[in-house]
């Protein structure tokens, strides 16, 4: 697969007229285990990114209509639906209420459908009313807040977000742990994002070098031989430099769009090189050297272990292929 070449198709096999679902058994969908809000918000990010046209279009409007039922009249997001269609658990602030604000965000901005800027606008409104007790929540939501203060630089919902997110992160000590957190979780990256999205938007230098530092450290910590050794899904703590697994998809893609963030406001060769590793990440330069995708699916392998791959080829990690893919070709070089 070449940068140029990103398939939507596995992601329209694993919909049907509700949503994206959840999990797949292989290629194949697992309707039983039903679909998730986290899921069509990150569908709705890299859809929006896209041109409105043929399985984009279908797609986009589906996440859209899945995101915006999730929402209660308060703001906050339910997460689970089973396969029949009924709503399986409360409204809450956790992930899925930030990811549907990113997601949200991006396609207030970015879609070229104005109808659904202007649905996907009001959904983020109602939702920006809120706010998250978890740091990556409130380093999702702060993606798409970016997206809307950027565009609308007095929007006070967009800017709440993007405060709140920066008292909630706070300083990073001085020291060899150059993370404000006392252990990496998952999806890193994004918090890295979030505070160089904020920085920038707000017009905050100090910030943004803030971000710059957390993301340039991160980068370094997860760079072995040339390529991308990331956390693995058991966390990383100061003093652990070791391989780990199971690799996610999500890390990767979460370092592909940080850096790319980086090198919108830092002319610094790392940032290309970064997401240049995590498409090579997918394609096999990684700590097995075997390949993350299936070529002849377009779909994504959900984690990438000791001793192979987990051949089935859920939502998150597909969705995770595509958009460090989008990443990946901006910034291909040219032959």
């Amino acid at each position: 697969m070449r940068h140029g070449e990103i398939s939507l198709d596995h992601l329209e096999r694993m919909s049907d007229h509700r949503g994206l679902f959840e999990h797949a058994e292989g290629i194949d969908r697992r309707i039983e285990h039903g679909y998730c809000t986290d899921d069509n918000a990150r569908l709705l990010v890299v859809t929006s990114r896209k041109p409105d046209v043929g399985v984009a279009h279908r797609l986009s409007l589906l996440a859209l209509q899945f995101v915006c039922s999730a929402q209660s009249p308060d703001g906050r997001t339910r997460n689970r639906m089973a396969y029949g269609g009924q709503w399986t658990d409360q409204p809450t602030t956790e992930d899925c209420w930030g990811r549907s604000l990113w997601g949200l965000g991006v396609a207030a901005t970015q879609h070229s459908l104005p109808t659904v800027r202007v649905r996907a606008f009001r959904a983020f409104e109602l939702g920006a009313r809120q706010r998250s007790q978890y740091p990556r929540a409130m380093a999702f939501a702060a993606l798409g807040a970016a997206e809307v203060a950027a565009a609308d630089p007095q929007h006070t919902g967009a800017r709440g977000i993007l405060e709140a997110l920066l008292d909630m992160v706070g300083p990073v000590a001085a020291g060899p742990w150059g993370w404000p957190e006392p252990t990496l979780r998952y999806a890193n990256a994004a918090l890295a994002e979030a505070v160089i999205a904020a920085g920038s938007v707000l017009g905050r230098a100090d910030v943004v070098d803030k971000g710059l530092g957390m993301l340039g450290w991160l980068l370094d910590l997860e760079t072995r031989d040339n390529h991308l050794s990331v956390t693995g899904v058991g966390g990383r703590q100061p003093g652990d430099h070791s391989v780990q697994f199971d690799q996610q998809p999500i890390e990767v893609a979460a370092l592909a769009d940080a850096c790319w963030r980086a090198a919108q406001v830092s002319d610094d060769p790392r940032w290309p090189r970064g997401i240049e590793m995590a498409a090579a990440w997918f394609m096999g330069d990684n700590d097995i050297g075997v390949a993350v995708y299936d070529w002849a699916s377009g779909g994504g392998y959900d984690g990438l272990m000791v001793d192979g791959v987990n051949l089935n080829q859920g939502a998150e990690s597909t969705l995770a292929l595509i958009a460090t893919m989008q990443r990946a070709r901006e910034f291909a070089r040219t032959p």
